[in-house]
Protein backbone atom coordinates (compact mmCIF):
# COMPACT_ATOMS: atom_id res chain seq x y z
CA UNK A 1 0.00 0.00 0.00
CA UNK A 2 1.93 3.58 -1.25
CA UNK A 3 2.18 6.72 1.16
CA UNK A 4 -0.13 8.03 -1.53
CA UNK A 5 -3.22 5.21 -1.54
CA UNK A 6 -2.86 5.35 2.16
CA UNK A 7 -3.02 9.62 2.20
CA UNK A 8 -6.05 9.41 -0.35
CA UNK A 9 -8.14 6.99 1.61
CA UNK A 10 -7.45 8.96 5.33
CA UNK A 11 -8.75 11.97 2.96
CA UNK A 12 -11.92 9.91 2.66
CA UNK A 13 -12.28 8.39 6.08
CA UNK A 14 -11.48 11.28 8.50
CA UNK A 15 -14.04 13.59 6.92
CA UNK A 16 -16.84 10.76 7.77
CA UNK A 17 -15.58 9.85 11.11
CA UNK A 18 -15.49 13.45 12.36
CA UNK A 19 -19.43 13.56 10.89
CA UNK A 20 -20.03 10.97 12.81
CA UNK A 21 -18.47 12.13 16.07
CA UNK A 22 -20.53 15.43 15.74
CA UNK A 23 -24.01 13.38 15.30
CA UNK A 24 -22.89 11.49 18.36
CA UNK A 25 -22.30 14.50 20.28
CA UNK A 26 -25.03 16.19 19.08
CA UNK A 27 -27.61 13.37 19.77
CA UNK A 28 -25.70 13.66 23.53
CA UNK A 29 -26.07 16.74 24.41
CA UNK A 30 -29.53 16.67 23.12
CA UNK A 31 -30.38 14.06 25.43
CA UNK A 32 -28.12 15.58 28.62
CA UNK A 33 -30.89 18.90 27.65
CA UNK A 34 -33.91 16.97 27.44
CA UNK A 35 -32.97 15.18 31.20
CA UNK A 36 -32.12 18.25 32.68
CA UNK A 37 -35.72 19.82 31.10
CA UNK A 38 -38.00 16.83 33.28
CA UNK A 39 -37.27 19.05 36.63
CA UNK A 40 -39.40 22.30 34.94
CA UNK A 41 -42.03 20.09 33.10
CA UNK A 42 -44.89 20.82 35.26
CA UNK A 43 -43.83 24.50 36.10
CA UNK A 44 -43.85 25.35 32.07
CA UNK A 45 -46.87 23.43 31.46
CA UNK A 46 -48.63 25.70 34.03
CA UNK A 47 -47.32 28.81 32.98
CA UNK A 48 -48.07 28.03 29.12
CA UNK A 49 -51.51 27.08 30.10
CA UNK A 50 -52.02 30.37 32.12
CA UNK A 51 -50.71 32.90 29.56
CA UNK A 52 -51.96 30.89 26.14
CA UNK A 53 -54.75 28.29 27.60
CA UNK A 54 -55.53 25.04 27.55
CA UNK A 55 -54.28 24.36 24.41
CA UNK A 56 -50.93 26.20 24.68
CA UNK A 57 -48.30 24.92 22.33
CA UNK A 58 -45.90 23.48 25.02
CA UNK A 59 -44.13 21.40 23.14
CA UNK A 60 -42.49 24.40 21.33
CA UNK A 61 -41.78 26.45 24.02
CA UNK A 62 -40.01 23.71 25.51
CA UNK A 63 -37.93 23.08 22.23
CA UNK A 64 -37.29 26.26 21.96
CA UNK A 65 -35.87 26.69 25.26
CA UNK A 66 -33.77 23.97 24.76
CA UNK A 67 -32.54 25.92 21.38
CA UNK A 68 -31.92 28.72 23.53
CA UNK A 69 -30.10 27.39 26.59
CA UNK A 70 -30.24 23.90 27.11
CA UNK A 71 -32.59 24.14 30.33
CA UNK A 72 -29.07 25.83 31.62
CA UNK A 73 -30.48 28.73 34.08
CA UNK A 74 -26.83 30.05 34.38
CA UNK A 75 -26.49 30.48 30.86
CA UNK A 76 -24.42 33.19 30.06
CA UNK A 77 -24.05 33.71 25.88
CA UNK A 78 -20.95 35.50 24.40
CA UNK A 79 -22.91 38.41 23.85
CA UNK A 80 -24.45 38.43 27.05
CA UNK A 81 -27.75 37.04 27.05
CA UNK A 82 -29.03 35.74 30.12
CA UNK A 83 -30.52 32.62 31.61
CA UNK A 84 -32.54 29.62 30.27
CA UNK A 85 -34.87 32.19 27.79
CA UNK A 86 -31.25 34.31 26.87
CA UNK A 87 -32.68 37.54 27.90
CA UNK A 88 -30.47 40.45 26.51
CA UNK A 89 -29.94 43.20 29.20
CA UNK A 90 -31.42 45.70 27.07
CA UNK A 91 -34.51 43.50 26.38
CA UNK A 92 -34.81 42.33 30.41
CA UNK A 93 -35.73 45.65 31.04
CA UNK A 94 -37.84 46.95 27.98
CA UNK A 95 -39.98 43.42 29.05
CA UNK A 96 -40.31 44.05 32.49
CA UNK A 97 -41.11 48.05 31.48
CA UNK A 98 -43.89 46.48 29.24
CA UNK A 99 -45.30 44.13 31.65
CA UNK A 100 -45.38 46.15 34.56
CA UNK A 101 -42.61 43.80 36.49
CA UNK A 102 -40.12 45.69 39.22
CA UNK A 103 -36.83 46.18 38.15
CA UNK A 104 -36.05 44.29 41.03
CA UNK A 105 -37.79 41.01 40.28
CA UNK A 106 -36.70 41.36 36.80
CA UNK A 107 -34.43 38.16 37.29
CA UNK A 108 -33.59 36.32 34.02
CA UNK A 109 -31.53 33.43 35.14
CA UNK A 110 -34.37 32.47 37.83
CA UNK A 111 -36.02 29.56 35.60
CA UNK A 112 -39.73 30.44 36.72
CA UNK A 113 -39.01 33.97 35.39
CA UNK A 114 -37.30 33.20 32.19
CA UNK A 115 -39.99 30.66 31.52
CA UNK A 116 -42.81 33.23 31.94
CA UNK A 117 -40.74 35.65 30.07
CA UNK A 118 -39.80 33.81 26.67
CA UNK A 119 -43.82 32.63 26.63
CA UNK A 120 -44.92 35.94 27.54
CA UNK A 121 -42.58 37.41 25.07
CA UNK A 122 -43.49 34.74 22.11
CA UNK A 123 -47.50 35.64 22.42
CA UNK A 124 -46.88 39.24 22.45
CA UNK A 125 -44.57 38.64 19.63
CA UNK A 126 -47.20 35.80 17.40
CA UNK A 127 -49.88 38.76 17.49
CA UNK A 128 -47.62 41.44 15.50
CA UNK A 129 -46.94 38.78 12.84
CA UNK A 130 -48.85 37.44 10.25
CA UNK A 131 -49.02 33.85 8.32
CA UNK A 132 -51.61 32.45 6.17
CA UNK A 133 -51.74 29.38 8.76
CA UNK A 134 -50.53 29.04 12.46
CA UNK A 135 -47.28 27.42 11.74
CA UNK A 136 -46.07 30.40 9.31
CA UNK A 137 -47.53 32.97 12.39
CA UNK A 138 -45.30 31.21 14.90
CA UNK A 139 -42.55 30.49 12.61
CA UNK A 140 -42.18 34.27 11.54
CA UNK A 141 -42.84 34.96 15.83
CA UNK A 142 -39.43 32.90 16.73
CA UNK A 143 -37.63 34.48 13.86
CA UNK A 144 -38.88 37.76 15.63
CA UNK A 145 -37.65 36.32 18.95
CA UNK A 146 -34.20 35.42 17.65
CA UNK A 147 -33.43 38.66 15.31
CA UNK A 148 -35.61 41.41 15.93
CA UNK A 149 -39.41 42.23 15.44
CA UNK A 150 -37.87 45.25 13.74
CA UNK A 151 -36.20 43.06 11.31
CA UNK A 152 -38.92 40.94 10.15
CA UNK A 153 -41.86 43.36 9.64
CA UNK A 154 -39.03 45.46 7.16
CA UNK A 155 -38.50 42.27 5.32
CA UNK A 156 -42.66 41.24 5.16
CA UNK A 157 -43.16 44.79 3.77
CA UNK A 158 -40.69 43.90 1.00
CA UNK A 159 -42.35 40.03 0.19
CA UNK A 160 -45.27 39.36 -1.94
CA UNK A 161 -47.53 37.04 -1.16
CA UNK A 162 -47.38 39.55 1.81
CA UNK A 163 -48.29 36.65 4.29
CA UNK A 164 -46.66 34.01 2.73
CA UNK A 165 -43.57 32.83 5.21
CA UNK A 166 -41.71 31.66 2.16
CA UNK A 167 -41.57 35.11 0.22
CA UNK A 168 -40.95 36.51 3.67
CA UNK A 169 -38.19 34.30 4.22
CA UNK A 170 -36.95 34.72 0.72
CA UNK A 171 -36.53 38.83 1.63
CA UNK A 172 -33.93 38.16 4.52
CA UNK A 173 -31.02 40.58 4.32
CA UNK A 174 -32.59 42.70 1.70
CA UNK A 175 -34.14 45.24 4.16
CA UNK A 176 -32.10 46.44 7.66
CA UNK A 177 -30.83 43.20 8.60
CA UNK A 178 -27.23 42.06 7.19
CA UNK A 179 -27.68 39.31 5.40
CA UNK A 180 -25.08 37.74 6.87
CA UNK A 181 -27.27 37.26 9.48
CA UNK A 182 -30.09 35.40 7.66
CA UNK A 183 -28.54 31.51 7.80
CA UNK A 184 -28.83 31.99 12.00
CA UNK A 185 -32.33 33.66 11.60
CA UNK A 186 -33.82 31.24 9.48
CA UNK A 187 -32.17 27.63 10.83
CA UNK A 188 -33.98 29.04 14.21
CA UNK A 189 -36.79 28.01 13.79
CA UNK A 190 -36.41 25.03 11.68
CA UNK A 191 -34.41 23.88 14.39
CA UNK A 192 -37.07 24.18 17.09
CA UNK A 193 -40.43 23.59 14.74
CA UNK A 194 -39.09 20.88 13.04
CA UNK A 195 -36.16 19.10 14.62
CA UNK A 196 -36.10 19.33 18.70
CA UNK A 197 -39.96 20.30 18.94
CA UNK A 198 -41.51 16.03 17.92
CA UNK A 199 -39.07 15.29 20.91
CA UNK A 200 -41.48 17.23 23.38
CA UNK A 201 -44.41 15.78 21.85
CA UNK A 202 -45.69 13.91 25.38
CA UNK A 203 -45.47 17.41 27.06
CA UNK A 204 -48.45 19.21 24.86
CA UNK A 205 -49.61 20.45 21.71
CA UNK A 206 -47.18 20.94 19.12
CA UNK A 207 -47.62 23.45 16.11
CA UNK A 208 -47.98 20.87 13.51
CA UNK A 209 -46.30 21.73 9.62
CA UNK A 210 -49.23 20.79 7.44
Amino acid sequence: MTPKFILRRAGRVLPMLLLLWLAATLALLCSTAHAQASRYRAELTRIAHAEAGLDAPVALFAAQIQQESGWNPAAVSRVGARGMAQFMPATTVWWCGLAGIKADDCLPQNPSWAMRALVGYDLWLFERVRGDIEFDRWWAALRAYNGGLGHWQAEAAKARPASDRTAIDAACGKAKRHPLHCRENLDYPQRIMRLIQPRYSAWGREVAEP
